[in-house]
């Protein structure tokens, strides 16, 4: 259920935020520049004709102007908003213009130096994509015609970006005199201005797309987080029944071992009770006395159908040792015969071998007399537990 929960909430997040998958990514369109140099070339139009608001367009009797670039500006701007900016002009006062409510009769020189401070509006009014406001204050010096004269500037203007580096700038320049013999006037600009240097960030709209791939990305890890836990859960769930069913097959199939080993223990107990099968001197039949015998364990087999014996036949030490290895082997032979022919015990439940006069249970082995009763131990057929299962 938590998954599934998480699920819906990415999924509604999504539908409601984004658009399309390609809008989950930033782009160049995200970014903004947040700090630069720029330069600046163009032309520069001055208004010293006196008159302010009430003709302030009028660009034929007015504005003075030049028909090449007479403006050159270099710049440095911050990502506070802030820029300073240092600025050259040149410009004449033509004859005909008016120049402080007069008609001008001879054409003078105007020579201008101006540093300014200025801030971006975006700051205040908010980003406004390829349109940047901005104003400023400043100081000015002027030469014109010899007469020199330091101002006190204001201005303000605007840039449109055609791309990130290369935009144009329009600004308008109150400059009032420093003494009182210094004539106030407007001076305005346009022109192209290059960025470089440029340091890029984040817009506002990017910030925005930022934290909504941040928060999808949370969610997203939430999600995976759930999904891993609960992958590990449902592993740790799988390992510990695996653990607790291996201990159980473990401690069935112990308790089983236990069981056979009880059991063999006893089947064990059972032939020894029935004793070896013993044989007379330099004879491998089975006697009648010893045929119950073998009864006896063809009954143990029969109540235990998955024991297997093993048959080992002996001589005493008395003959040649090929003689009586041979001897031997005639005992074990009828020994396994009798248990399958007379008995019907399956054959392949019983295996034996013969060893002759090599493991003796005594010290009789011909260094020194003994007597009948010791060779007899001797001559022999004896039944171990060759395998055991219960089934």
């Amino acid at each position: 259920m938590k998954i599934f929960r998480h699920t819906l909430v990415f999924l509604l997040l999504i539908s409601f935020n984004i658009n399309s998958a390609q809008e989950i990514g930033l782009t160049d369109d995200d970014y903004i520049v947040k700090s630069s140099w720029m330069v600046g070339l163009g032309y520069n139009f001055v208004d010293d004709s006196g008159y302010r608001a009430e003709r302030l367009l009028d660009f034929k009797d007015n504005w003075n102007a030049l028909a090449y670039p007479s403006r050159l500006s270099i710049g440095r701007y911050f990502k506070s908003g802030l820029g300073i900016e240092g600025i050259v002009t040149y410009n004449k006062y033509k004859v005909g213009k008016i120049i402080n409510g007069a008609v001008n009769t001879v054409e003078t020189d105007y020579l201008a130096f101006d540093s300014r401070l200025s801030y971006d509006l975006n700051k205040i009014i908010g980003e406004t994509g390829f349109f940047d406001p901005y104003v400023g204050v400043g100081l000015g010096y002027a030469d014109v015609n010899d007469d020199f004269m330091g101002s006190y500037n204001a201005i303000v203007g605007f840039r449109a970006w055609i791309s990130d580096r290369i935009g144009l700038d329009f600004s308008s320049t109150g400059k009032w005199g420093m003494s009182e013999n210094d004539s106030n006037h407007l001076q305005h600009a346009v022109g192209v201005v290059y960025q470089f240097g440029i340091e890029k960030g984040l817009s506002k709209k990017g910030m925005r797309k930022l934290e909504m791939i941040n928060e999808t990305k949370r969610i997203t890890d939430s999600i995976n987080a759930a999904r891993k836990a609960e992958e590990e859960a449902r592993l740790r769930a799988e390992r510990l029944a695996r653990e607790k069913e291996q201990a159980r097959l473990a401690a069935e199939e112990k308790a089983k071992k236990d069981a056979e080993n009880k059991k063999r223990a006893e089947i064990e107990n059972q032939l020894k009770e029935a004793g070896n099968v013993g044989f007379a001197f330099n004879s491998s039949a089975v006697s009648k006395a010893e045929k119950e015998r073998l009864d006896k364990i063809a009954l143990i087999m029969k109540a235990n159908p998955t024991v297997t014996l093993f048959v080992s036949s002996h001589a005493d030490s008395r003959g040649s040792n090929e003689f009586n290895m041979e001897l031997s082997k005639k005992r074990v032979k009828n020994t396994i015969d009798y248990m399958v022919n007379e008995k019907g015990i399956d054959a392949s439940r019983l295996d034996g071998e013969g060893f002759g006069e090599t493991q003796l249970l005594n010290d009789c082995d011909g260094s020194k007399p003994c007597p009948e009763s010791m060779h007899r131990v001797n001559r022999r057929s004896e039944f171990k537990v060759a395998d055991f299962y219960l089934p």
